[in-house]
């Protein structure tokens, strides 16, 4: 009889009866009415279904926040781009390449000359048809220097776009097998003649419209209809972002139901949540992680011996243990972990050791406090994290100083322009791409201001290589370098913890790409019946 009702449950999943037929027909093959009623929920909720506001209370919004997707930055605008946003390619959850916009995309045998094909019949919020120029145009822009795009690092190797009918055409300086993953970045959301008109319209083909958008405070949607996925996606009628820095407001948001969603869930509380009806909490291991920044080319960073003390004075098991409460792995001071298919398992762990960190520390010839910089919206538990790393810098003789900041304009005033701070990555889908977004010498986004043309030709060697031993081999020489010279200091890799009215809330889908579904929570989830 079991195999008989997961028919009957794959049917209603797939719309093909009505609920009375499903309810009718299991009492046939012998449930109970209370059994029937409770296998009808469990089947009809695999189905989308239409209408309602689902809302979201997130942390990572500020006042400074811009719908210019060159500029997305911090948690709210990328989820909230991935609402009004449509991209080229997304990354699925098992690791892929999932074509959107562009419908095939296609290599020369030397990996240098790239064709995708635009799908017809996408329309912009506008009602203007998106084209082959509209993505030239927006690829054109994000590689220009002058947009400030986070999606510059990766772009640098293009030397030519140019559209031909239906395709694209990018032309690359050096072979590149991942130019698919490099695609699917954040930043490169398709805009009419690619944004350069007006980058902050917030027009795109994405599943929503832009309705309200009132940085740090709320952001919202309307159903775009004319969405070319609208079986895939876009189920509630609107969806709105709620901005909640404040980790126990957003659980308090939650448990009241102000919202169905919110992100960035405090491991420390995390076993509260698990008690709360109705509530799941929903984790993912994946590529990302909380790292501490130091500015190489910037007294006193700029000293070998003083970075390497600051590495050696982290103690990575207690602050995993303490701070993260298990909810992801340690880290080794470089921004790759066993998420990426090519990382280097032979790579000795650096571990905590005061006596070696007091013995750099004093070849550093550095002496008095060393200022670091720390904000609850870093990550989850970063003031906590950085008042752990004092004490364990202090069994080395370092004395660390923390200047607490203000959430609201802690990425635009402190990450990337002060010296030494906390900060977090979502990590990218390949090696190749994450060192070309955060560490290349000419990234925009090179928060450690680790500029080493050596490294940058291995990085340049290793995107063109098609041997995957050989590439293997190169990220590990460039691993050790960044590992041993650079200003990373990654004491874990994180999980991402959401969590969700699962009463209300139905059609979440494990992605270990980014929180909140790699941000298509909103958009993808639907309120149940």
């Amino acid at each position: 009889m079991q195999t008989e009702f997961d028919h009957l449950a794959a049917l209603a999943g797939k719309g093909r009866i009505s609920r009375r037929d499903f309810l009718g027909r299991a009492a046939a093959l012998g449930a109970s009415a209370a059994l029937a009623t409770t296998l009808a929920g469990k089947a009809f909720a695999a189905s989308p279904v239409k209408g309602g506001i689902i809302k979201a209370g997130l942390q990572g919004g500020e006042s400074t926040n811009s719908l210019d997707p060159a500029l997305n930055l911090s948690q709210v605008t990328y989820n909230f781009c991935k609402q009004w946003g449509e991209f080229l390619v997304r990354l699925t959850p098992e690791g892929g390449v999932e074509n959107l916009i562009a419908e095939e995309i296609g290599a020369s045998a030397d990996a240098k000359t790239w064709t995708m094909k635009i799908r017809d019949g996408i329309e912009f919020h506008n009602g203007k048809t998106v084209t082959a120029e509209d993505v030239v145009a927006t690829l054109e822009r994000h590689a220009d220097e002058k947009s400030k795009s986070g999606a510059l690092g990766i772009l640098k190797n293009i030397k030519t776009i140019k559209a031909d009918g239906k395709d694209v055409v990018v032309t690359l300086g050096d072979a590149d097998a991942d130019f698919p993953y490099l695609m699917a970045d954040y930043h490169l959301v398709i805009q009419p003649n690619g944004g350069k008109d007006n980058p902050n319209a917030g027009i795109s083909a994405g599943p929503y419209k832009v309705a309200v958008n009132q940085p740090g405070v709320k952001h919202g949607g309307e159903r775009f209809a004319n969405y070319w996925r609208g079986d895939k996606a876009g189920h509630a009628d609107q969806i709105e972002i709620v901005v909640i820095n404040d980790p126990t407001a957003r659980l308090a948001a939650l448990q009241g139901g102000q919202v169905h969603l919110i992100n960035r869930v405090e491991p420390k509380v995390v076993d509260l949540v698990k008690r709360m009806p109705g509530v799941s909490i929903e984790n993912v291991a994946g590529r990302g992680y909380y790292p501490f920044n130091m500015f190489c080319d910037t007294a006193p960073f700029d000293n070998n011996d003083l970075r390497m003390a600051l590495k050696l004075a982290m103690d990575r098991e207690e602050m995993l243990d303490k701070i993260l409460r298990g909810y992801g792995s340690v880290g080794n001071d470089f921004p790759i972990n066993e998420a990426y298919p090519l990382f280097s398992t032979d790579i000795e762990q650096r571990k905590f050791d005061p006596e070696k960190a007091a013995a750099a520390y004093k070849k550093s010839g550095h002496s008095g406090p060393i200022l670091l910089r720390t904000s609850d919206v870093a990550f989850p538990g970063a003031v906590d994290a950085a008042q752990l790393y004092q004490q364990s810098c202090a069994k080395a003789g370092i004395k660390i100083e923390i200047k607490r900041e203000p959430g609201d304009g802690y990425w635009s005033e402190v990450w990337n322009k002060q010296p030494f701070s906390l900060s977090y990555w979502g990590g990218r889908p390949t090696q190749g791409q994450m060192y070309s977004t955060g560490y290349l010498s000419t990234a925009d986004w090179n928060d450690t201001r680790f500029k080493r043309p050596e490294f940058d030709k291995m990085l340049y060697t290793a995107r063109a290589e098609l041997d995957q031993a050989k590439r293997k081999a190169i990220y590990r020489d460039m691993a050790m370098l960044m590992r041993d010279e650079g200003g990373l200091i990654v004491p874990f890799f994180n999980q991402f913890v959401d969590a969700a009215n699962t009463k209300k809330l139905s059609g979440w889908v494990k992605n270990p790409n980014g929180e909140m579904m790699d941000g298509y929570a909103l958009c993808e989830c639907w309120l149940n019946a």
